[in-house]
């Protein structure tokens, strides 16, 4: 990669990671947190509370996406960095299940994810896209490690509350990285005035990305409404301790991830890695259902569900910005992102109502459900040719 590049994607990577921070700090100690709340003990809030800045998210990240095709990538991160700060506030204020509810909802209102990817598609070739995704996406990861050692840390020491501001404060932070690191972004590409929203929703291929985005957020969030008390009350590991059991799960991930991720770029297996994930989290979802009945088995699962969730992170939006118009991509992603968000809100939800009403096997199953017709799609999955190598910019 060019410096240039290197630079858009360490930056970038940076301000996804800090504001990914502030929302991986809450998930391993929400659960329990909330059971000093009046109403925390019902895991349909609870999931809500989880899932529900997806909700906001999966209406703006489409305008967001748009926004930044039309008025440029850097003021709408910078918008969407200060809306997500005061939904952080209004949550660190709240000694209420509802109110925090509202703050994340407010704190999905800053969807910027469309528009850092796409300026992150801007300010690399074809050949290193999939690289910088993976930087991203490998950022994001180390975070979620970083995260669950330090939440409970955190919790011990600041409160929920002081999490809440922390997260508002990275938000913050990640203005002056837009500001004074991310390279300038490049003109946009004039927009053909036969140019059509409907182009990026109509793509078959664009559609099967979406519906993979969409299952992967929507499993990744229904597990966070289990894991941490199937630890304390299955593994036996108090919750100070869960560090021991998730930073070594991440950490080995990427020991898998990084080869799989050069054999589907650089030797054309992209389908294959691709689908070979899938199919990963369908048996990492079959043994958390039926073969998680002590605290080694449940660390196996989740080591298992991190090498195929960052190298999906990586590949489906390095896919996305490939296959989308250059004119729409701002679009593209904005569709990519907010299906994201769609499943997000979904996963907390469903993975809430499910444990709740049916049992913690019923929200495994149904992941496996949506799981498989990924898998049938992703089968179908036309990968967009290798593209000739580009000189550094």
């Amino acid at each position: 990669m060019s410096p240039t590049e290197l630079r858009a994607g360490v930056s970038l990577a940076a301000i996804f990671s800090l504001r990914m921070l502030g929302l991986f700090l809450i998930l391993p100690v929400f659960a329990v947190y909330a059971r000093s709340l009046p109403s925390g003990d019902n895991l349909l809030l609870v999931g809500l509370a989880l899932g529900a800045y997806g909700l906001t998210q999966a209406f703006l990240q489409i305008p967001y996406g748009l926004a930044s095709d039309r008025f440029g990538r850097k003021p709408v991160i910078i918008f969407g960095l200060i809306v997500f700060a005061v939904g952080s506030f209004i949550a660190a204020g709240s000694a209420d299940i509802y109110l925090i509810i509202a703050g994340r909802v407010l704190q999905g209102a800053g969807a910027i994810s469309a528009a850092v990817t796409a300026l992150a598609s801007d300010l690399t070739r074809d050949q290193h896209r999939t690289k910088v995704m993976a930087m991203i996406g490998s950022s994001i990861g180390l975070i979620f490690a970083v995260s669950l050692v330090a939440a409970p840390l955190l919790y011990a020491w600041i409160g929920m509350a002081g999490i809440f501001a922390l997260t508002g404060g990275l938000a913050l932070a990640g203005i002056a990285v837009v500001l004074k690191v991310v390279p300038p972004a490049p003109p946009l590409p004039e927009r053909p005035p036969h140019a059509r929203f409907a182009e990026v929703l109509a793509d078959p291929q664009l559609l099967r990305l979406n519906f993979g985005v969409f299952t992967l957020h929507l499993m990744q969030t229904a597990m966070w409404v289990l894991v941490p008390l199937s630890l304390v009350q299955v593994g036996g590991l108090p919750l100070p301790e869960h560090w021991k059991v998730y930073l070594p799960a991440v950490m080995a991930s990427f020991v898998l991830m990084v080869p799989a991720i050069i054999a589907a770029e650089k030797h054309g297996r992209m389908k294959t890695v691709f689908n070979g994930a899938v199919v990963l989290l369908i048996v990492v979802m079959f043994g958390f259902a039926f073969f998680s009945n002590g605290l080694y088995a449940i660390a196996f699962w989740l080591f298992a569900f991190f090498v195929a969730f960052n190298v999906l992170e990586a590949t489906l939006p390095s896919l996305i910005s490939r296959i989308a118009p250059p004119h729409a991509k701002g679009a593209a992603l904005g569709v990519y992102n907010t299906t994201q968000s769609a499943g997000l809100f979904a996963g907390g939800l469903l993975g809430g109502a499910l444990a709740q009403h049916v049992g913690p096997n019923a929200v495994w199953l149904v992941c496996v459900a949506f799981a498989l017709v990924w898998l049938g799609l992703g089968l179908t999955m036309n990968p967009p040719p290798p593209r000739a190598q580009q000189r550094p910019a």
